[in-house]
């Protein structure tokens, strides 16, 4: 965030319980954006957020864009988006494209969408490999223990990664409440993603995390829309 309002940086990312330091290097902003529909809507709005999701990729301040459909419950999808900086974001939501993206969609809407912005935690180096499955999960802790979750989601990004048929593991923390994060996964089919479920650092993070959570680990698997 090197590129945020110079000598506030500081002071952003200490209120935001966010060290400095582990983001100097990485200016980039990572969204993920949430979009129910109601079921009937489904076709409907898959077209659109294709066209929304193709337009993103044409912003200039964009480092990538997927649009993910949840499997178990296809009139859900999410946006991840990266973005070079923080202007860069907020230039892409004053947009036409973005805000008549949203008009339209609109009436479609169960909810409104749920748009959370984050702060790169463990990224790592992207991957030209095709995944079949797509993993987003949502991990909330109780506020005092947010440092021992970083930790402990540290260690599994690493140890995630070097998993066979891994093709992504990535961990971003929440800029508005960091004692939220979440973890972005792809993997060649079902069966490493189930496999990998059930290795023994898997199974050692979770029993870490059952003393620190804030809710239900709130794991959601998506096909990628193209």
């Amino acid at each position: 965030m090197g590129r945020w309002l110079g000598l506030l940086l500081g002071a952003a990312m200490s209120t935001l319980g966010v060290s400095a330091a582990a983001h100097a290097a990485d200016a980039i902003v990572y969204t993920a954006t949430y979009v129910e529909v109601g079921p009937p809507s489904t076709a409907q709005a898959s077209a659109l957020l294709r066209q929304y999701a193709e337009a993103i990729r044409k912003d200039p301040g964009q480092v990538h864009a997927e649009l993910l459909q949840r499997i178990d419950r296809p009139n859900q999808f999410v946006i991840l988006a990266a973005w070079k900086d923080q202007p860069a974001l907020e230039t892409h939501r004053a947009a036409t494209p973005t805000k008549e993206a949203i008009a339209k969609l609109a009436p479609l809407l169960i909810s409104p969408n749920d748009e959370r912005v984050h702060l790169g935690l463990s990224v790592g180096p992207a991957s030209t490999a095709a995944g079949t499955v797509h993993v987003v999960t949502h991990v909330d802790v109780i506020p005092p223990r947010k440092d021992d979750a970083v930790v402990a989601l540290k260690q599994l990004a690493d140890d995630s990664r070097r998993d066979p048929g891994n093709v992504r593991f990535d961990v971003v923390q929440q800029t508005n409440r960091p004692n939220h994060f979440t973890v972005v996964e792809a993997w060649r089919d079902r069966a490493v993603f189930d496999a990998h479920g059930m290795a023994a650092h898997v199974k050692r993070f979770r029993e870490q995390l059952a003393p620190m959570s804030g809710s239900l680990y709130d794991e959601r698997l998506y096909t990628e829309l193209k």
